[in-house]
């Protein structure tokens, strides 16, 4: 073979065998991983504020909150998130949105092999609708340092094993990750008075930020929704409020519009039991999640919008969509 044709075609193998090793680290802009894998708008994937806006809300280095999540199918467009409280009338629940439960636990100071900070999420009833797929069934994420587990409980589907390798390298947020989130005046009024709210939309196409900010809404544009919202406690202190993010906006998971209200948040550091049951297990030896590619059977085929064909972007698809 020509040395001419040996270059190229070692570029190719190089970059196919590339995104197969990485085929589970997902584009998070520097929220759950390196920035340096992100294509984002600013250096480094870090907002500089402007002159009149906040200053940047912190993470306490511990907490633990229940949260109320709600999955909004009808009417999202007129009624973008942030929300305080339920969704606004006329939203009703049950008619253009299901509201479910879960809890986050979070502590920035365990360290181990794999890294450092831990943090549980766990869905109550319904898994995390971001998937292709019916999310009526319980779940948790787990994550220790770089590595993120998946814990699927009761009524997952059946191909579904209880435990697999979510990613090998989506560590818990740093206290610090609203740097990677451009702030947004529009959402911060949303919340009312000591509000502060940040987010983007991203193509699934080129993972470009094409808006900032949750409103107008991007879904059938194929974008994906990321926004993170704070308020202000009783002791004045700026405090998580809600996570608001596009969820899978096909039938299943029907959740073009998700928002996680946080419920009673207390600083206070986790029991430590949390995470004990993926504390030694060795994730190379764990089947990988097929939740963002599940087998073809249980994907939607319905369309939403010119952007859409046979099926909608997801998380997974940032920066490889194909429309």
């Amino acid at each position: 073979m020509r040395r001419s044709l040996m270059i190229p075609l070692l570029i190719v193998w190089l970059n196919l065998f590339l995104s197969s090793a990485h085929a589970q680290e997902y584009q998070t802009y520097g929220t759950h991983n390196p920035p340096n894998g992100s294509p984002c708008a600013v250096q480094g994937c870090e907002y500089q504020r402007s002159a009149g806006e906040p200053a940047n809300p912190i993470w306490p280095e511990y907490w633990q909150s229940d949260w109320t999540m709600y999955r909004v199918y009808s009417g999202y467009d007129k009624f973008p998130p942030p929300y305080v409280g339920k969704p606004p009338a006329p939203l009703k629940d049950g008619v253009d949105y299901q509201t479910s439960h879960g809890a986050t636990f979070y502590d920035s100071s365990w360290r181990g092999k794999s890294g450092e900070g831990a943090m549980v999420e766990r869905y109550d009833d319904y898994c995390l609708p971001i998937f292709p797929i019916d999310n009526h069934y319980s779940c948790k994420f787990i994550s220790l340092g770089d590595v993120a587990y998946f814990v699927a409980g009761e009524g997952r589907p059946t191909w579904m094993p209880r435990l697999c390798l979510f990613s090998p390298l989506n560590h818990p947020p740093r206290r610090d990750f609203v740097k990677h989130l451009p702030y947004s005046a529009a959402d911060s009024e949303r919340i009312g008075k000591g509000g502060q709210a940040y987010s983007f939309w991203i193509s699934a196409a080129n993972g470009y930020v094409i808006q900032v900010g949750a409103s107008p809404d991007r879904t059938a544009d194929g974008g994906i929704l990321f926004g993170y919202g704070f308020d202000t406690d009783k002791t004045g202190k700026i405090m998580p409020q809600s996570f608001y993010f596009s969820g899978y906006p096909l039938d299943p998971a029907n959740a073009p519009i998700v928002s996680q209200n946080y419920v009673g948040l207390s600083p206070t550091q986790p029991s430590q039991d949390l995470w004990s049951e993926v504390a030694g297990i060795d994730p190379t030896t764990l089947p990988a999640c097929q939740l963002f590619n599940p087998p073809a059977s249980k994907v939607g085929t319905e369309k939403l919008g010119k952007a859409m064909r046979k099926r909608a972007p997801t998380w997974g698809d940032i920066g490889r969509w194909k429309p």
